[in-house]
């Protein structure tokens, strides 16, 4: 169980309204769930919850490598040779 959001925003002295949308945050993404007068629980681990919003943020960055390298003329197959020497080095 976390934290009543009045009790937390007073610990952390931030606004009510700052906790109450951090709190709305978490459970729109899947973290915690509301129960109507009993408070705001964390949700067990959900992996393909968590696989999925890894692989939009690697999507994410994808996006933007593929951006750079449009804008130095990078063909898409030296990217993906790039991709490749960088997935073998450890």
């Amino acid at each position: 169980m976390l934290p009543s959001i009045r009790s937390l925003a007073q610990d952390l002295k931030i606004s009510v309204i700052t906790t109450m949308r951090a709190y709305s945050d978490l459970e729109a993404e899947g973290f915690v769930a509301s129960v109507q007068g009993k408070g705001c629980f964390v949700l067990p681990k959900n992996k393909e919850h968590i696989r999925e919003q890894k692989l939009k943020e690697i999507e994410e960055h994808f996006l933007q490598a593929i951006a750079s390298s449009r804008l130095i003329g990078l063909s898409g197959d030296e990217l993906v040779q790039i991709l490749n020497i960088l997935s073998q080095e450890e």
